[in-house]
């Protein structure tokens, strides 16, 4: 129910959010936490602290970006460390650097002008310094507060050797994405050739043929049990996990692309089925789960999506939202 994933979240803070691969948004256990942090995350902010030096320096912002980046970052520390926790608006009266706007004009990603506060949480979330915690307002809410992690969790996130947290994240990668490809999983990682081929032998991957011909990798128990299977239908969220772990779709995606996704790539919610995306769905003003399929099922497969939506009813009870990137079927569905 939602009131367990608040108490994991904001009481028991056994969950945490947090920038992973793909400079996407996680919620994971605190141990994976960690284990991301060090495989991908501590790669991501020196890619975004660059990047962010990079747009003040070129739009005058300041005229030495880097030190002056690095005062607005602390003074941003200390703000939060006095108030305890804090939304971006109450750390600008603090530090009024933060309402700085950047101009990004027509560009297909960040078009409009974004506030420099946004950029420097992401950045110092990134480096592991602050964390997301309760959203201001219900918990499907956009907007956050913010805290030191070390206060929020209570300490640090625990220390872990690169190449273990590398291995470690790949056979949690295989153990629920494979097969995928080494294209796949450089792609959601963002790793190196050579950190993924280290990864793959340390975790002791092997190599099989996908139908398509190219070769995949699984764990070696996978192999004893490819040939067992269970009938199953989930319906997810949009920009979930699943649809976003491989870079190469096409098997288990087929022709579903526009109906599916969004303009600019963002996934909505979907209807699996077996391994595979039948259709999509959504919630309606009233509470009712939607779905609608895009390709034939058998009965059985109908009779799941059945449950599945029952489910999923119960478990929003009197939740209502909307899909923050609306794909050409969810805004069929909801009549838009």
């Amino acid at each position: 129910m939602p009131t367990d994933l608040e108490a994991a979240l904001y009481e028991r803070k056994t969950l945490v959010r947090m920038l992973g691969m793909r400079r996407t948004m996680f919620v994971v256990p605190v141990d994976l936490a960690a284990i991301m942090d060090e495989a991908c995350t501590k790669a991501i902010a020196g890619r975004e602290r660059r990047r962010l030096v990079g747009w003040l320096g070129n739009q005058g912002v300041a005229e030495r970006p880097e030190p002056w980046l690095d005062d607005v970052c602390e003074r941003t520390l200390q703000a939060l460390r006095a108030r305890g926790e804090a939304a971006a608006v109450e750390l600008t009266k603090d530090v009024p650097e933060l309402a700085t706007k950047l101009d990004f004009g027509a560009n297909r990603k960040w078009g409009g002008q974004v506030g420099l506060s946004t950029r420097v949480l992401v950045l110092l979330a990134a480096e592991g310094r602050i964390v997301r915690t309760r959203p201001r307002g219900s918990w499907i809410s956009g907007q956050y507060r913010w805290a030191e992690l070390g206060t929020w969790l209570g300490g640090p996130l625990p220390a872990i050797d690169h190449d273990r947290a590398c291995a470690e994240l790949l056979g949690r990668w295989l153990r629920t994405f494979g097969p995928g490809t080494t294209t796949d999983i450089r792609w959601w990682t963002g790793w190196t050739l050579k950190q993924t081929k280290a990864s793959l032998d340390t975790v002791g991957a092997v190599e099989v043929p996908l139908d398509d011909g190219a070769a995949g990798w699984v764990l070696p128990d996978d192999l004893e049990r490819a040939g067992r299977r269970t009938r199953w239908v989930r319906l997810t969220p949009g920009l979930d996990a699943t649809i976003m772990g491989w870079k190469e779709r096409d098997a288990f995606l087929g022709p579903h692309v526009r109906h599916l996704f969004d303009t600019n790539g963002n996934a909505g919610p979907m209807i699996w089925a077996d391994g595979r995306v039948v259709g999509g769905w959504s919630q309606t003003p009233g509470g009712r789960v939607v779905p609608h399929l895009l390709e034939d099922v058998d009965a059985r497969t109908r009779t799941l999506l059945d449950a599945e939506v029952a489910r999923l009813e119960t478990w929003f009870g009197d939740v209502r939202f909307v899909t923050r990137f609306r794909t050409p079927l969810e805004r069929e569905l909801r009549g838009v």
